[in-house]
């Protein structure tokens, strides 16, 4: 090949890279998703197309799309749970952690949090594999609610019967509420946090009288 073929054939790729990482293609599959489309939309030579390399480099880190998601729903969770998390701990002090829970989650939901839009959308669109990915996660929110709902009730002398499923209720219910929000205008918000607050501790509400 002479000099100006070789120059000839760069020119095709321009932006392609010699080497790549699982962050980067998930970066990349994060930038083609959006409120109405979905990562198990994605085809892997779009996704290689936007990393910027040639199809063939994507299995050096991913066996297929399917792989690829799960690891994008595990990363998202982890996302969420920090940040819900550390909403709890904040509210603790001022005895409103229902209410800094819920606004802290819608609040992340308007962020423009692809991660958890991923979470949140995967869940009944995706494939068997990403339903189990998305399942397991929530199970991830409900065992931190759990210890957290057992904790508060011993600091309150107020337990709950069957903290788990008080902590299941709650989960799946915040999930389903902030699915709603992404077709929502952020006007909604204020009755959706209400709303969400006064559903939450109704179910508090009824696992302490359960335990009469």
């Amino acid at each position: 090949m002479t000099p100006h073929s070789s120059d000839a054939a760069a020119d095709l790729h321009p932006s392609r890279r010699t080497a790549i990482t699982q962050a980067d293609l998930l970066e990349a599959a994060l930038r083609l998703i959006g409120p109405h489309r979905s990562v198990s939309s994605l085809g892997l030579r779009e996704v290689a197309r936007e990393a910027g390399i040639a199809p063939n480099s994507f299995y050096r880190q991913f066996r297929d799309m399917d792989e690829l998601a799960v690891a994008l729903i595990d990363v998202a969770g982890q996302s969420l749970r920090k940040i819900v998390g550390a909403a709890r701990h904040r509210a603790e002090a001022e005895r409103g952690i229902v209410r800094g829970s819920v606004e802290a989650f819608i609040e992340q939901v308007r962020a423009d949090d692809k991660l958890l839009h991923v979470l949140l959308r995967e869940g009944t669109v995706g494939s068997d594999a990403f339903k189990r990915a998305v399942d397991r996660e929530l199970s991830f929110f409900e065992e931190e609610l759990q210890a957290d709902l057992i904790r508060f009730g011993e600091l309150r002398n107020q337990p709950l019967a069957e903290p788990a499923l008080a902590a299941r209720a709650i989960t799946r219910l915040a999930f389903a509420m902030g699915a709603t929000a992404l077709d929502l205008p952020p006007e909604r918000d204020a009755e959706l946090i209400d709303q969400l607050t006064t559903m939450v501790r109704m179910i508090l509400v009824g696992a302490r009288s359960l335990t009469k």
